[in-house]
């Protein structure tokens, strides 16, 4: 007995010590940038209604300038998943449904390197990265697939669910039953407990508050001082994700893996105002390369390694998160990825502020839009209506209001120059607007 008391006292806290971060990401679709009470911009009719999720804001950090490198939902995750910009292999646009394509076979998912790290993986909830079975989940690193194939569906049980919007459980149709977003926080918190002897990823991938604006009646009745329906719908769509994010905290606390997971909040694009959503002060939607279409909300929660508070304003994307993942979970970043992105894990720990570079974005190809970051500038180039680029300080003009492209030709210039450099080494979309011959 005394031998194995030994034992415990002195492998256990090397164990904890040892063994890597979870990491948890949790994925809201289509919010609103003023639409979490963690940003200070936060409009009032929503304020209360999501205290977990900002809760990681207060306990963590808030990333001022985070953005995703695609400004609707299916090329944003293509970018996020790995690691690259998304039109180096034809992923302008958002994947239609039924297409018999979906993304490139020839590139590898982040995830699918934690798997080879030790990491056991799962994606939760909406996936819009490829119907043919060659391309799901299963099939790109992710040892459990609990979620829909498809971009959106119902919140409600469907009658007729289709192949593609059911839930369905590694390739396997599930019953209608429920509420979509508690399945989903139902889901993640199983596959929390099931999994806690080992370090796991979890790509929560929510579908609320994309459309449909079917909220739980029990949740819109609290909502009765926002009188415009479509607002208050949204909202109660809102109520759900942040309950839902709540039981997964409450999950690895209980469990007791909170200390030791890294957990963070984000959103795969700019807020849909045609829904409800509220991006003030930024000018756009989901949809353009405007700030509004392209910069979203970031929370970030990891006890003992980032400090409570902490206000990162350093730019950030989401192609920073395979090479950060890869190495908090242990592992080296090979040069022969050819990654976009850099790590944040010193960063957000502390150390000190990323360099300069530049950001991209583009949408329909060489003759659709783009536009580009770099330091405080913001270069806009609407091609696609025949405007000039146009160019402005995000520092002290966040809303992209005054165009100085005449008053400042040499910073046009510069970031032109780049802007080009990058897009020739893109492809032409394989679908959808500006699509290659």
């Amino acid at each position: 007995m005394r031998l194995l008391i030994l034992f415990l006292l002195v492998a256990l806290p090397v164990f904890a010590e040892d063994r890597p971060p979870n990491i948890v990401l949790l994925y809201s679709d289509d919010a609103g940038f003023a639409d979490f009470a963690f940003q200070p911009n936060c409009r009032d009719d929503v304020k209360s209604l999501t205290p977990r999720i900002s809760s990681l804001a207060a306990d963590g950090a808030r990333l001022t300038n985070g953005y995703m490198s695609g400004c609707v939902c299916s090329p944003s995750r293509a970018g996020m998943m790995t690691g690259r910009y998304q039109q180096r292999f034809g992923y302008d646009n958002n994947l239609p449904p039924g297409t018999k394509d979906g993304l490139s076979l020839d590139e590898t998912f982040g995830v699918k390197r934690l798997q080879k790290l030790g990491y056991e993986t799962a994606l939760i909830g909406k996936w819009h990265l490829g119907y043919p079975e060659k391309f799901h989940p299963n099939e790109r690193g992710f040892d459990w697939f609990y979620g829909l194939l498809q971009g959106s569906r119902p919140y409600f049980p469907m009658e007729k669910p289709t192949p593609h919007r059911v839930i369905q459980d590694n390739g396997k149709p599930t019953e209608e039953i429920g509420y979509v977003t508690d399945r989903l926080g139902d889901a993640a918190c199983e596959f929390i407990r099931e999994n806690k002897e080992q370090p796991f990823f979890v790509f929560l991938s929510f579908t609320a508050p994309h459309g449909p604006l079917q909220p739980k009646a029990g949740d819109v009745k609290k909502l009765d001082s926002i009188s415009q329906k479509r607002r208050r719908n949204y909202a109660g769509l809102l109520v759900s994700l942040d309950a839902n994010v709540g039981k997964v905290l409450d999950t690895l606390e209980k469990e007791g893996l909170e200390e030791n997971t890294l957990v963070i909040f984000t959103n795969d694009n700019g807020g849909q105002t045609q829904l409800g959503a509220n991006n003030f002060p930024l000018k756009g939607k989901k949809g353009t390369l405007h700030e509004g279409g392209v910069r979203v909300p970031w929370a970030l929660r990891w006890p003992d390694r980032i400090k409570p508070g902490t206000v990162i304003d350093d730019p950030v994307i989401s192609l920073d998160l395979v090479p950060t993942f890869v190495e908090l979970a242990g592992g080296e970043v090979d040069d022969g990825w050819k990654l976009d992105g850099v790590s944040l894990r010193d960063r957000l720990q502390g150390g000190e502020g990323l360099a300069e570079r530049p950001l991209y974005w583009r949408q329909h190809g060489s003759a659709g839009d783009r536009a580009m970051r770099l330091g405080k500038w913001k270069l806009f180039h609407g091609r696609k209506n025949g405007e000039k680029p146009a160019l402005y300080d995000l520092s002290k003009d966040i809303g992209e209001e005054e165009d100085l492209a005449e008053s400042d030709p040499e910073q046009l210039k510069k970031m032109l120059s780049l802007l080009d450099a990058w897009e020739s080494g893109m492809e032409e979309p394989r679908w959808g607007p500006g699509k290659r011959p």
